[in-house]
């Protein structure tokens, strides 16, 4: 069964490595912080919690969506590498580019996918369940593979691996797979042919004019 890429990739990635005290309103703050624990009880740990909460607070979001992309936004932030990401993305066209440059393309294409697929967080299924089936060091454990799958009543596992590193004390998530399909190496792909003809800020005021429009297709 094939799955809405984009927003199960959205919604997976808000799911792996949310510091666990931002997540739902009120909460007391948990004593263990993303400097204890490992990469692959993140994704657990706060897979769970975020499900929790888009269920706790889902007729909130359905009727004040200004909440939900405040919600979506803030924990997308503090967890993803979207820098690094962006990087990833650009490949060689950004290789010797200012750092304002790829900041600015990072920021863009994040809100660009955030106001265009956050509400399909008010449809994804929080009864689902996720298990961890390995973490696998990677370059000499400053980065690791979790591997995982959503398993849902009724239907088959939903691989979701993250790609995540070392940036500080903290892991954070740079890229997602679902189903084997690469966030960063889909848009890579996407944008090779108009970073040949267009600059990084050019794109960038595309992305944020709404011209541009990054797809799974």
């Amino acid at each position: 069964m094939k799955i809405r890429l984009i927003p199960m990739m959205i919604s997976a990635a808000l799911m792996a490595a949310v510091p666990v005290m931002a997540l739902a309103a009120g909460a007391t703050p948990a004593a263990t912080t993303t400097t204890a624990v490992t990469p692959s009880k993140l994704v657990l740990d706060n897979s769970t919690r975020v499900l929790t909460t888009l269920e706790a607070r889902r007729a909130e979001f359905t009727t004040d969506r200004a909440a939900l992309q405040k919600f979506i936004s803030g924990e997308f932030a503090q967890m993803f590498d979207s820098k690094y990401a962006a990087q990833l993305v650009l490949g060689r066209h950004g290789r010797g580019a200012a750092d304002a440059d790829v900041n600015r393309f990072a920021k863009a294409l994040t809100n660009n996918l955030m106001g265009r697929y956050g509400s399909s967080l008010l449809d994804f299924n929080t009864r689902l369940k996720v298990r961890i089936k390995s973490e696998t060091p990677l370059r000499g454990g400053a980065m690791v593979k979790v591997a995982s799958e959503f398993t849902r009543q009724g239907g088959d596992p939903i691989p979701v691996d993250y790609l995540m590193r070392k940036v500080g004390n903290d892991w954070k998530v740079f890229d997602v797979m679902v189903e084997g399909v690469s966030f960063v190496q889909t848009f890579r792909n996407q944008f090779d042919e108009p970073l040949s003809r267009k600059s990084i800020n050019a794109i960038s005021a595309d992305l944020e004019a709404g011209k541009l429009q990054p797809t799974t297709n």
